[in-house]
């Protein structure tokens, strides 16, 4: 009986930690980079508020070329939807949105995430004029995990694994405009 007694305290202390700590583990995350684009403000503005021209330089759009693609609304509109669907594992199910447009400075996405694991995101992109022809261009994420799937944070770089995707596609940006 001592034995069952103390493995039921062991598996109990186990169990209890991680959760004890993802109680204090932070639940939200953002990441942000940038990159300069020899270009107008206005040109660049008018060409990322395009859902569409993301696939021409988003990583995540190039990782399954062959992805199913769905569209409802006017792309470049607040309420156009662009959704995707992929066997890939690394892609999978889910839509972005449009949510608000600040004309010639920000855009701001919904992500709905639904495979392989549910989950709503932000999203955004700005500009910023440099010179007449050179455009700062921001993107970023704001993400969030429930408790206590948020111990998952503790573990996962978030800032390094998004930051280099969002570096890709800001670099393939630069050269399509350029």
């Amino acid at each position: 009986m001592g034995i069952l007694k103390n493995i039921l305290i062991g598996l109990g202390f186990i169990i209890a930690v991680p959760l004890i700590i993802a109680a204090f583990t932070s639940k939200d995350y953002a990441v942000e980079r940038e990159i300069t684009v020899n270009q107008s403000k206005d040109k660049v503005f008018n060409y990322i508020k395009s859902l569409k021209n993301q696939e021409k330089f988003s990583k995540w759009a190039s990782m399954d070329p062959h992805m199913d693609r769905t569209y409802s609304g006017t792309d470049g509109t607040v309420g156009f939807i662009a959704g995707w669907a992929s066997d890939s594992a690394d892609v999978g199910v889910g839509e972005q949105e449009i949510m608000a447009i600040k004309e010639g400075e920000r855009i701001d996405f919904a992500l709905r995430f639904k495979e392989p694991f549910e989950s709503s995101d932000k999203a955004y992109m700005t500009t910023e004029s440099v010179s007449d022809n050179q455009t700062k261009v921001k993107w970023g994420f704001e993400g969030h995990m429930n408790y206590p799937m948020n111990i998952m944070l503790l573990f996962m770089d978030m800032e390094e694994t998004l930051g280099n995707d969002f570096n890709i596609g800001l670099e393939n940006l630069k050269a399509n405009m350029e």
